[in-house]
């Protein structure tokens, strides 16, 4: 039997059972009801495959928890999900609140990178852990990018004011080109040795990637704005992504930030389309819309199937913990340093109260995992799961905990 056939049906149904049963009954957030509900749907899937031993369905269950999420993310969506995060960034809205939203993006982001990865190599040199400095930097920038997209849509719901709206917005679609930045400069120094230079590494990865996502953008859309078959724009918009990501795969480049420079370069080109004419791209907006949301979805059912790798990992509660503290710690101390760059704290929050509501929206999400993933050739076996544990640990929490508690928290933040 195909696994890989069986896989999607097993997540579309949850996807189509879930949205139905929260529409209807829970009303909550949807990422955060997905997420459990996939949880509770491996853990039977790994009891039936337990139960089932040694026979044709055990064997197919446990294929499927065991399926090859680095693959699924790294060679097949993450371009795509790249591109629709940060194609929906309007460089005008940007370009009002530039000041704010390029220190959360990018000072906050790299501090909190920083600080992370000097805090968990404290953490290893106390539990006598084989990770050397660079390592935990790469650690860092693996949590560092933040994916609030979830958390905006809760607050909304009580009120959140636009303009911190924006920012949680805006920093999410910028900090994941930083993040992978962030990813390829510590891991470059982790693999200096194998590679032959550090600066030449960051000269090909970085410069390439911006050449490449930007050249095949602007060829593309010369294409694109010329078609009047709606049809033939998308599958232009796909072919343009493809593109781009498989080029700097083979001239090894960052694929991930080309497809975030695809992104960005491509809402700039229509906007100025824009200023000179209306330009009705409704049919390409929803379907964009529509995948974005059917890949994280999809994302979200998987890493809840395949969440029991997390038990791979040794003293996996203690780990687990620690890792969500550091995620935290290094999260609110990046943004209290941040408002001090910010200027004037939007919408009247006051420096505690914004620093405690960006901190608890702050969620990880798939880039975090897809980048945790690709250290697989660069660390020991057993590094490699303490490290994926931990990821797997905070964006759990992330989305769980602090998604069902981001309402009480936003309350106590307006009152003060």
């Amino acid at each position: 039997m195909n696994v890989f056939l069986l896989l999607t049906a097993v997540v579309l149904g949850i996807i189509m059972l879930v949205g139905f049963l929260n529409e209807k009954v829970f009303h909550l957030t949807y990422e955060i009801v997905l997420l459990l509900a996939s949880i509770f749907v491996g853990v039977c899937m790994l009891a039936a495959a337990s139960l089932l031993k040694n026979t044709g369905i055990g064997e197919i269950l446990e294929k499927i928890q065991l399926f090859d999420l680095e693959a699924f993310l790294l060679d097949g969506v993450l371009c795509f999900m790249l591109f629709a995060g940060s194609y929906h960034l309007k460089l005008s809205q940007f370009k009002e609140q530039a000041r704010p939203v390029s220190v959360l993006a990018f000072f906050c982001t790299v501090a909190g990178a920083l600080l992370y990865g000097f805090l968990f190599y404290g953490v290893s040199r106390l539990f006598r852990l084989p990770f050397s400095l660079p390592v935990c930097l790469m650690f860092g920038s693996i949590i560092a990018p933040t994916d609030p997209i979830a958390a905006t849509s809760i607050l909304k719901k009580f009120g959140l004011p636009e303009k911190t709206g924006f920012l949680m917005e805006g920093e999410s679609l910028l900090n994941d080109g930083v993040g992978v930045a962030l990813f390829v400069v510590f891991s470059g120094i982790v693999t200096v040795e194998k590679s032959g230079g550090f600066f030449a590494i960051m000269l090909r990865e970085l410069l390439g990637a911006v050449l490449i996502g930007t050249a095949v953008t602007w060829v593309s859309f010369q294409i694109f704005k010329r078609f009047q078959d709606k049809r033939l724009q998308i599958i232009t918009s796909l072919f343009m992504i493809v593109c781009s990501y498989v080029l700097c795969e083979k001239l090894e480049c960052s694929g991930a930030i080309a497809s975030v420079l695809c992104g960005v370069s491509f809402s700039a080109l229509r906007e100025r389309e824009e200023e000179n004419a209306p330009w009705n791209l409704t049919e390409f907006d929803s379907f964009w819309e529509v995948l974005d949301s059917l890949l994280n979805s999809a994302l979200y059912v998987i890493l809840g199937i395949s969440f029991v790798r997390i038990l791979q990992m040794p003293h996996v509660l203690l780990l687990s913990l620690t890792a969500v503290v550091c995620s935290l710690v290094s999260r609110s101390g990046s943004l209290y340093a941040g408002t001090f760059l910010l200027g004037p704290i939007p919408d009247g929050f006051t420096r505690r109260g914004f620093v405690t509501l960006f901190t608890w929206g702050g969620l990880k999400g798939g880039l975090s995992v897809a980048l945790a993933m690709s250290t697989r050739p660069m660390l020991p076996e057993q590094n490699y799961h303490i490290l994926l544990g931990c990821v797997y640990a905070i964006v759990f929490f992330t989305t769980v905990v602090q998604g069902l508690t981001m309402k009480t928290v936003y309350q106590s933040v307006r009152k003060k």
